[in-house]
């Protein structure tokens, strides 16, 4: 196979059965040289074709308060109270950009991932009005 740009889904698939045959071709020799290349190719074709979507900010946060040993207690100071904490993380009280910020820097986790949309669901709460009615 000829070392060119990946193109088509024939090109992947051929790049892919070369890389399998190369797979224990040692580093600093041709194939190994031929392998780096062809993985690159292969690497930057697929970033192409199936972009990766950001995450869910909650799933997301979770994530992180999971790696970095977190409490809910620990997001108190850049979300609020328990039960504002206990409302985002449920999904019944959407993220604000003070929040936003705050967990970006708390939990290092880049600003336009906290930023998407997510679902919420919200509970329907009738009016004060509506329950003294009666």
């Amino acid at each position: 196979m000829e070392l060119r740009p990946i193109r088509t889904e024939a090109d992947h698939r051929a790049a892919l059965a070369e890389i399998t045959t190369l797979m224990n071709a040692a580093t600093g020799t041709p194939e190994g040289d031929r392998l780096d290349i062809l993985a690159t190719l292969v690497e930057a074709y697929e970033a192409e074709q199936t972009p990766i979507a950001p995450p869910d900010p909650i799933e997301a946060i979770l994530f992180m308060m999971e790696q970095k040993q977190l409490s809910r207690r620990e997001l108190e100071p850049a979300i609020g109270s328990r039960a504002r904490v206990a409302e985002v993380l449920n999904r019944r009280r959407a993220l604000t950009l003070p929040m936003i910020r705050a967990l970006s820097r708390l939990l290092d986790i880049p600003a336009d991932v906290l930023i998407q949309p997510y679902a919420t669901s919200r509970v329907h709460r009738p009016s004060a009005d509506a329950a003294r009615v009666g």
